[in-house]
């Protein structure tokens, strides 16, 4: 049988990002006996097989009452369909009910899971070589990787402990044009960012705006987790504060609803102009992107996220109550499993701290030695507790820090979770 040299295929074969989360996945399928706190996945106990059929239902009686034939309604379950989607409509109904975004249907593309969109976003956006994307770092794995595939470069901006600092991402774009490229986007998470669960002040989102205008920037704005803070303070999305069309709104169902559907989407509501003076939008001329990807996301799938969305009145935070108040209490466990097992004064001469979210599923804590792979596996192994390596997220640094997540254990899990990592973490120091 032919072999073929590891050399000679992409370089996103070898990507360090993919290859440490691969690394994650057999550490926990090893030890399964092991308490993740590092799986970042909702909670199963929310779904059942039974509401796959229900929320189908609920979609196609929907279609029904808006006057549609048999031969109509099968068809957007069975056939193609549209590449950007059929929920446009319902979703740009949830947006403008949950988060104040006003925009066209037209505008949205739904996408088949939001790993989607951002493949999509960035090879529209990144025309040439020279083309850069600015990243908050510490970094979503999925962007970086995304963009590894494609052949973007990237070019990370340091996070602070409160977040992405706007005027060190208008000196980040300014080096990257004066090494002769462009510097054409920024990703973030501003809501609970995964990995490090910082969440920008208002103030902040204002003044990156008004940068993003400066530096001449679009904003790719990611947004998986804005549903799940620990109060009920409103943080309004950049999108919806946007009034210069800078930001382009990624989604996801699969913590609002569940991840099996595989359905996300773009809202990209910019306005496009052709040779001729022609205009049209910018999720239009994405859609010939998605028709080599795709062809179009699963109408199935979309008939069950459209099922949840009119049983819920296209109000995402209504359908969310019960998960809502379960991952808060999650996240309220986790930090105070960590004061209950990291005392004052012992923690400062440990050398151990963390941040303190306010909602989401990550909490970050700094340790006093290498939190790399081999200590990992010693973790799972000898203590019975997974953990992420905060370096996974970086081009390089987060070294002495990891990664715990909230969300798909429950609270006596959890607090046993950080009972055994704060054994490891008193051994190792």
């Amino acid at each position: 049988m032919l072999e073929l040299s590891r050399a000679d295929l992409h370089v996103s074969i070898s990507d360090p990002a993919a290859t440490s989360m691969n690394f994650l996945n057999e550490i926990a399928g090893r030890y399964p006996d092991a308490i993740s706190l590092a799986a970042g996945r909702p909670y199963d106990g929310f779904y059942s097989v039974e509401d796959v059929a229900r929320y189908q239902q609920s979609y196609v009686d929907h279609l029904r009452g808006r006057g549609l034939g048999e031969q109509q309604v099968r068809g957007l379950l069975l056939q193609y369909g549209r590449t950007n989607g059929q929920l446009g409509e319902l979703i740009a109904r949830m947006l403008e009910i949950d988060e104040g975004i006003t925009v066209p249907p037209e505008s949205v593309m739904v996408t088949a899971g939001c790993q989607e969109a951002m493949i999509i976003a960035l090879r529209a956006l990144c025309a040439g070589p020279d083309d850069v994307v600015l990243v908050a770092e510490p970094c979503y794995v999925g962007l970086t990787g995304a963009a590894r595939i494609l052949g973007v470069e990237v070019a990370p901006v340091p996070e602070t402990p409160d977040g992405l600092a706007p005027e060190t991402v208008a000196e980040v774009a300014r080096q990257v044009r004066a090494a002769g490229k462009r510097p054409r986007a920024l990703y973030l998470v501003p809501n609970f960012s995964n990995p490090s669960g910082v969440s920008l002040p208002v103030a902040t989102r204002r003044r990156l705006l008004d940068v993003a205008a400066e530096q001449d920037l679009l904003l790719l704005e990611d947004d998986p987790y804005g549903l799940f803070g620990l109060d009920d303070e409103p943080r309004p999305t950049l999108k919806s504060l946007d009034t210069g069309g800078r930001v382009i709104y990624l989604g996801s169902f699969a913590k609002s609803c569940f991840p099996g559907a595989r359905v996300g989407f773009l809202v990209a509501d910019q306005t496009v102009v052709g040779e001729e003076g022609k205009r049209t939008l910018l999720a239009d001329e994405m859609s010939a992107v998605k028709s080599m990807l795709t062809v179009n996301t699963s109408p199935i799938s979309q008939a069950v996220i459209g099922g949840v969305l009119v049983e819920s009145g296209c109000s995402l935070r209504t359908a969310n109550r019960d998960k809502l108040a379960f991952y808060r209490n999650n996240l309220r466990t986790l930090l105070a499993a960590l004061e209950e097992h990291f005392p004052q004064p012992g923690r400062g001469e440990l050398g151990v701290r963390w941040n303190v979210p306010s909602g989401g599923f990550f909490a970050v804590v700094d340790v006093p030695f290498q939190a790399d792979e081999k200590l990992l596996e010693r973790s799972a192994e000898q203590f019975g507790v997974l953990w992420t390596p905060m370096s996974f997220f970086y081009t390089d640094g987060g070294h002495h820090a990891i990664r715990l997540s909230c969300s798909y254990l429950e609270a006596e899990q959890i607090a046993e979770g950080v009972r055994r990592l704060s054994r490891l973490v008193t051994e190792n120091a």
